[in-house]
């Protein structure tokens, strides 16, 4: 046992003391280091704000002043649960969806007793164009319909009308009167002339009446012609891998801006439900319609007066079995044209030799038709389609044969009557 006498010992008590302290230190010194530190910043304005600055120690210098602060301001990596094309798709719809209606209809049914009752139609969507109550949605949505109800964002329900319908290009522009004081939000055109394939686009509609919804998608295809009809075909088509499911009809296409360059028309699908093959009309045909909509009820387009009638192989074979060229395989005959109509002036010529097909009577004979306005038009649909953007007194180049020699003349449209545009 080794002994220490009191002189010693006094200087192991010392050192030890001594040795206790600097330990303290140094451990509140490292704890200092973890906490928040809180630096208050004198702003220009006089107020003091409070700044949490990162728990990892840094060198950072103070400005004194508020043009020191705006001199070395840099650019704090944003901090969000979100990713770039997420706050995109989330801002995007918290700014429109309350421009998107759902939109459900009556139509009129025959009961058991031949009387007329009204009966729930169809349903689906549509956009606010305009603050005084404007909604443009597809004509297929609101046709036949006896009543039409417009629904809001807020669950607020008003009866509607019917203001135009462009059939040609599934269009309608139905309208509701808000109440005053009411701010409705309004979606903005955009231009569907810029659009690329393979751009990032949002559907907003209200599928199988699950209210805005919202499904994101890119542009698969540009100017798709889709047959709508016996005699129309929707020309231009957006085609979208967006969900695009019954309800959606009527509803916006937007594009990563929030701006409508589409209205969601239909979808291609052997089940029923979305494939990822969706189209959409363009904005631009929606924005050069919708003013006489809204004028006129109607859109006013040109006519070339004439009756035709659409090849077909058995009347091919029938006119070249009587000694009758017919040079080509798919055009329009022309069956009659009246005397001192737009197309008689322009030098075209009806057939002289009537015949009968089934039920239908038509002269052959005439000359055959197969261009329209820089279009091949060899249906009555094609036919449809090239005059679909041509007004009444537009002149447009009709190319046809007369017997194997091809010929081309000027035709100035007249209005086409209603009862073709119905």
């Amino acid at each position: 046992m080794k002994l220490y006498s009191k002189h010693q010992l006094f200087i192991v008590i010392i050192a030890a003391f001594i040795s206790g302290v600097a330990l303290t230190g140094i451990v509140f010194l490292a704890a200092s280091n973890l906490k928040p530190q809180h630096t208050e910043i004198q702003n220009k304005s006089g107020s003091i704000s409070v700044q949490d600055t990162p728990t990892v120690a840094q060198n950072v210098s103070i400005p004194t002043s508020y043009s020191d602060v705006q001199a070395t301001t840099v650019e704090a990596p944003v901090s969000s649960a979100y990713a770039i094309d997420e706050q995109q798709n989330i801002s995007v719809y918290e700014k429109y969806n309350a421009a998107v209606v759902n939109i459900t209809t009556e139509v009129v049914a025959i009961n058991w007793f031949l009387e007329p009752v009204p009966r729930e139609g169809g349903s689906g969507s549509g956009s606010i164009i305009d603050k005084r109550g404007y909604v443009l949605t597809n004509s297929h949505v609101v046709a036949n319909a006896y009543k039409i109800y417009i629904s809001l964002y807020d669950g607020s329900r008003y009866e509607g009308r019917v203001v135009g319908i462009d059939a040609e290009n599934d269009l309608a522009v139905i309208k509701f009167d808000p109440p005053e004081g009411i701010s409705l939000t309004v979606i903005p055109f955009g231009d569907s002339n810029s659009i690329k394939v393979g751009q990032r686009v949002m559907a907003i509609g209200n599928p199988f009446g699950l209210e805005r919804t919202l499904t994101v998608g890119i542009i698969s295809g540009l100017g798709r012609p889709i047959q709508k009809d016996s005699r129309t075909i929707l020309r231009d088509m957006i085609q979208t891998d967006a969900s695009i499911n019954p309800g959606n009809s009527g509803g916006p296409l937007l594009n990563s801006r929030g701006e409508m360059i589409g209205i969601n028309t239909m979808i291609y699908s052997p089940s029923g439900g979305s494939v990822g093959v969706g189209f959409a009309v363009p904005v631009n045909t929606a924005k050069r319609v919708i003013p006489e909509l809204i004028e006129y009820g109607k859109v006013k387009r040109g006519w070339i007066e004439m009756e035709v009638i659409q090849l077909f192989p058995a009347l091919i074979d029938y006119m070249k079995s009587n000694k009758l060229a017919v040079p080509i395989e798919k055009g329009l005959l022309i069956s009659s044209i009246k005397k001192g109509t737009n197309a008689d002036r322009a030098g075209l010529r009806g057939g002289t030799t009537p015949v009968r097909y089934y039920q239908t009577v038509f002269n052959i004979g005439g000359d055959i038709i197969v261009a329209v306005d820089g279009m091949a038009v060899g249906s009555i649909a094609d036919l449809y389609s090239a005059l679909e953007d041509n007004k009444p007194g537009d002149t447009v180049v009709v190319e046809y044969y007369r017997g194997d020699k091809k010929y081309k003349t000027q035709v100035q449209l007249t209005e086409r009557m209603d009862k073709l545009q119905n």
